[in-house]
């Protein structure tokens, strides 16, 4: 019998002249750290939109969103016994996060504009939601 974990990934961005920037991170894992969205667990009993609030606060300090955008589209991945729903969001930020919390749990941080922020994450899954994030961003 398999373990069913859930999890959020929040990217999240700020308007800069019109065009998105986002902000993406890198985990304090030595070269195996790869570059993506803020990420984190979503405890039993957990709220989608409270988890994300109170998960970008602790991880930024960033509080307050402009603009909290579902990409409506989970997935799911299978480790062994484990399987992981992942809830991916949008993240609009009007303040700049505090780099001692960033640095608290991440080695490394950039804002990055949609032509930079895409080819520098790793998952096909992390492509595809910052893809659908910016064409909604765009629509709007």
């Amino acid at each position: 019998m398999s373990e069913l974990l859930h999890r959020i990934k929040v990217f999240v961005f700020r308007m800069d002249g019109g065009e998105p920037d986002y902000l993406l991170l890198k985990p304090d894992q030595g070269i195996e750290g790869l570059w993506g969205p803020l990420q984190g667990p979503l405890g039993f009993g957990d709220k989608l939109e409270g988890a994300i609030r109170r998960h970008v606060l602790d991880s930024t300090g960033i509080g307050r969103a402009a603009q909290l955008v579902d990409l409506s589209m989970p997935s799911r991945i299978t480790f062994g016994e484990e399987e992981i729903v992942e809830w991916t969001f949008g993240y609009q930020s009007l303040v700049l996060p505090d780099p001692e919390r960033i640095q608290a749990h991440c080695a490394a941080y950039q804002w990055a504009e949609f032509g930079t922020a895409y080819p520098s994450l790793d998952f096909d899954a992390d492509r595809a939601a910052i893809l659908r994030l910016h064409t909604l961003l765009h629509a709007a």
